[in-house]
């Protein structure tokens, strides 16, 4: 090919002069194309001698390059072994190759770059008209009101897209979000062609954004984009898992009872389009699904026989040319895991590849990553993972190793097998020694690993974690050796190729708990991770407690920031409560935001705002301080809060949620509050009497009840209108000393010359009081009363920090008998 049709002219003299300059040797350049894909520029990489030269190529002020040029001096292009090898890695990025002859007359292509497309930028105004008064968007929209903030917000988003760069936006409580970034997001897909990501904190608002927000937005572009709601695997039904456990030959021990939940999944699978678990019209017994549902161990992939019919796959197809991908936090972290431990930005990993983000809820991300990057185990979890190995109950025997000795020849079935009995046994016995070392540790909370307690620990704890590592791996290293030979007999067939899939899964959920073993052991090592064992109360009568083993990120900053924010052309973050003060410092430098970097090395561009709630807070909210209130930490604080409950409860005549920071003042308050509001018809509903969707169901349809609740209950409860008039927070959320993860976090900051309570506990408190702040007013027509129980409000300086963090409102700052008497009087109005 003549080298004219893929380089300018100058760039071609300019080739051809290094080359001269370097004695008509090899010389290697890292080359950039232009707009019509011609090379218009080349940077010297190396120079070499007249058969070889370095493939020296990297990322440096102007980026990397589009195409790797070379020259061969003999005049012959045809590429070697090494040429192929170098273009092959090079592909992987998007790098072409091109070998040229000395005079630069001829050029042999390798391989063609990948071409950069143009980016076809937004248009503000026409986009931001669509929910404006008139708007296709407003027009749709049976409640429609014109809000500027959110305006204000749309043209943010949209700023971010046109720009590659990162937006962080705290949008109140009102200001419509949810289309502030759809809107922008699949204009940008249809435009561009190209994925957005959007990922919610929960499954829910994912179905919601999916179902109710996407739909309508989607109607009025001339050509819908396509969308996919994507949950984890283990959300899904695996029919080839479910297949087997149908065909075998004795019923599985663990679904003795569950024998009507296990038909009625069969039953489903045979009808239902999705394999969803969601879909089911009823909650499958958790054992039973994790039997069933897909699973990433258990996967076979293309060898399996199920896979024309396989709903995560049938999923993956329908994402790979999606526009649009709802996610779940959960998913996307291991999604970034993924790529961040090899799988690469340019391929599938968990999900397809993307390069446009937008997350909700986001200041839940650094505690989602922290969850996702966590590990733990206990006793009931490494039994249950025992049993899918081998269970014995009375003479009947069930389990992998028994289902794969029956298939097998009984030479080898003997000569792997052992006595599979006696060493499950060992295992449970060490393992409830295990466990009684760490109650007598924990006492009645946590005990965390620190150098401090090295001698205790030592004694205590090292032994007989390391005896239950030394048996399961000798347990893991058997059930090895037994796969291995059954994959080796000759007359193998399907169902022991899968029994063998499913026997290596197990071994590896095992071995992972040996990994969780180690950091126990060898914590030392690990000094950015909390390690810590905590005890865990049995929901059953007469159940013994257990001990639970964690590992956790001290930070994930650093994971943040390389898998996510500098990984994306474009990363929007949006929650209603991302500021401290005001500013969005505290929550960037959590998750690593404010340290991004482009791919030139330059910092990241981070565009910011704040953009307030619409609906009038000062004429709709009293927020009162009793300034009488004992100090929280005294014995009288307790009886205060009794108290206090009672009587805002009967001022309110119920429709009153309140938050407290421990199940034991909840409890008292409870105790002593209830009974009395019951005897005059207010119904009180307590956190833990039943699961949390139908406790919030109940509260929403009982306008007149009370709901005692706390920690998640501080967000995520949306009761507007009459259900929600009074919002009574007993303490300051200070996130107790006693956790270990915030601890730890505490810790690291003293080292680095910090001080932990300025730094970490007063910003977390504050960002928890705005949102059980937040739970009052979810709609323009709502009003009440938000009652803060903590005198340290108004008595410590760092009180008036968390007044300063919620909307303008009117306030009482009186003693308690004044509170009551203006309650009544505003709920009255």
């Amino acid at each position: 090919m003549s080298a004219g049709k893929k380089f300018t002219e100058d760039c071609a003299r300019e080739l051809r002069e290094a080359i001269c300059g370097a004695g008509g040797n090899e010389v290697f350049a890292a080359a950039y194309l232009d707009a019509d894909g011609r090379i218009e520029r080349i940077n010297i990489k190396a120079r070499g001698n007249d058969s070889a030269v370095p493939a020296v190529y990297s990322l440096d002020a102007d980026g990397m390059p589009d195409v790797l040029v070379h020259n061969h001096p003999s005049g012959f292009l045809t590429p070697s072994d090494n040429d192929l090898l170098i273009a092959a890695r090079a592909a992987e990025d998007g790098i072409g190759s091109y070998i040229v002859d000395n005079t630069v007359t001829n050029v042999y292509v390798i391989v063609e770059p990948a071409r950069t497309k143009r980016t076809v930028k937004l248009n503000a105004d026409t986009i931001i008209a669509q929910l404006e008064e008139g708007g296709a968007i407003a027009a749709r929209l049976p409640a429609y009101e014109n809000r500027a903030s959110q305006l204000e917000l749309m043209r943010l988003i949209i700023r971010a897209f046109n720009e590659d760069c990162l937006a962080v936006a705290e949008a109140g409580t009102g200001v419509g979000k949810s289309f502030a970034y759809l809107l922008p997001a699949l204009r940008f897909a249809q435009l561009n062609n190209e994925r957005v990501l959007i990922s919610t904190a929960t499954i829910t608002l994912q179905q919601q954004l999916f179902e109710k927000d996407l739909p309508l937005v989607n109607s009025v572009l001339a050509k819908p984009v396509k969308a996919v709601l994507v949950k984890g695997r283990g959300n899904y039904l695996c029919r080839r898992r479910l297949n087997d456990m149908i065909n075998q030959s004795q019923p599985d021990l663990d679904f003795i009872g569950q024998e009507e939940t296990f038909k009625a999944i069969v039953e489903w699978s045979s009808v239902t389009s999705t394999g969803a678990r969601s879909d089911l019209s009823f909650t499958p017994d958790d054992g039973v699904w994790a039997r069933v549902c897909s699973d990433a161990d258990a996967c076979m992939g293309m060898r399996c026989y199920a896979r024309e019919d396989c709903f995560v796959m049938k999923l993956r197809r329908a994402a790979a040319d999606a526009g649009i991908l709802v996610v779940n936090h959960h998913l996307l972290f291991a999604d970034l895991a993924a790529r961040r431990d090899g799988a690469g930005y340019a391929g599938t990993a968990v999900l397809p590849p993307y390069q446009r983000v937008i997350i909700d809820e986001a200041h839940k991300i650094e505690n989602s990553a922290t969850s996702f990057f966590a590990g733990q185990f206990s006793n009931p979890s490494l039994f249950r993972q025992l049993s899918r190995f081998f269970r014995q109950r009375g003479a009947r025997r069930s389990g992998l190793i028994v289902r794969l000795t029956a298939c097998l020849p009984a030479d080898i079935g003997d000569e792997a097998g052992v006595d599979w009995q006696t060493i499950v046994e060992e295992i449970y016995a060490a393992a409830e020694e295990l466990n009684r070392q760490a109650l007598e540790l924990c006492g009645e909370s946590v005990f965390r690993l620190v150098p401090a307690r090295e001698a205790l620990i030592s004694e205590r704890l090292i032994p007989p974690i390391e005896n239950v590592r030394r048996l399961l791996l000798r347990f893991t290293g058997k059930a090895a050796a037994l796969a291995e030979a059954a994959e080796g007999i000759k007359d193998s067939n399907a169902v022991i190729d899968d029994l063998v899939w499913e026997l290596r899964s197990a071994i590896r959920r095992l071995q992972n708990l040996c990994g969780v073993c180690g950091h126990f052991i060898e914590y030392q090592d690990y000094p950015l991770e909390s390690i810590w064992i905590e005890r865990r109360r049995s929901n059953r009568s007469g159940g013994n407690d257990w001990a639970l083993f964690n590992t956790a990120p001290i930070s994930i900053a650093e994971q943040l920031k390389e898998a996510l924010f500098e990984a994306s052309k474009t990363v929007i973050c949006v929650s209603a409560t991302l500021t401290v003060s005001g500013a969005f410092n505290y929550w960037m430098s959590r998750t690593g935001a404010d340290q991004a970097v482009n791919k030139d090395g330059g910092a990241k561009i981070v565009l910011n705002g704040s953009f307030p709630s619409p609906f009038l807070y000062e004429n709709a909210v009293l927020t009162a301080v009793p300034a009488d209130a004992p100090d929280p930490n005294g014995r009288e604080f307790q009886h205060f809060v009794d108290e206090a409950v009672f009587r805002l409860a009967k001022a309110s005549g119920g429709s009153a949620l309140v938050l407290f920071t421990s199940f034991e003042s909840l409890n008292a308050a409870y105790n002593s509050a209830a009974p009395r509001l019951e005897a005059m018809g207010v119904r009180c509903l307590r956190q833990g009497e039943d699961d949390r969707s139908r406790l919030l169901r109940a509260f929403i349809e009982d306008e007149g009840s009370v709901l005692f609740a706390a920690d998640s209950f501080w967000e995520g409860v949306d009761a507007p209108g009459r259900t929600l008039r009074v919002v009574i927070l007993c303490r300051l959320p200070f996130k107790s000393p006693n956790d270990p993860i915030f601890e730890a976090r505490c810790e690291h900051i003293e080292t680095r010359g910090g001080n932990s309570f300025m730094d970490m506990s007063i910003p977390e408190a504050i960002m928890k009081f705005r949102q059980g702040f937040g739970r009052l007013i979810r709609s323009a027509k709502d009003s009440g009363v938000v009652v803060a129980l903590d005198g340290r409000i108004l008595s410590k300086r760092y009180g008036s920090l968390f007044l300063k963090s919620i909307p303008k409102t009117r306030y009482c700052f009186e003693d308690f008998d004044t509170i009551v008497q203006k309650t009544g009087e505003w709920l009255s109005r």
